[in-house]
């Protein structure tokens, strides 16, 4: 192991992975508040207009026949 550390500088390659990783959370929390379920600031988005008018049909009513 310590072969490795004398071809890598400790501090420099310590750096290089804090900045990966803070790359890397900012990106996925980016993408999380870009869906609606995982948006925490605005909440979930408004369904569009149009579709509170559908309805399911009522169930059909059997003919009284006698």
């Amino acid at each position: 192991m310590w072969r490795i550390w004398r071809l890598f500088d400790p501090l420099r390659t310590m750096v290089a992975q804090g900045v990966f990783l803070f790359a890397l959370a900012v990106m996925i929390h980016l993408i999380l508040l870009s869906t609606n379920k995982f948006n925490w600031l605005d909440g979930p988005r408004a369904a569009p207009a149009g579709s509170a008018q559908i309805s399911p049909m009522p169930p059909a009513t059997p003919s009284a026949t006698s």
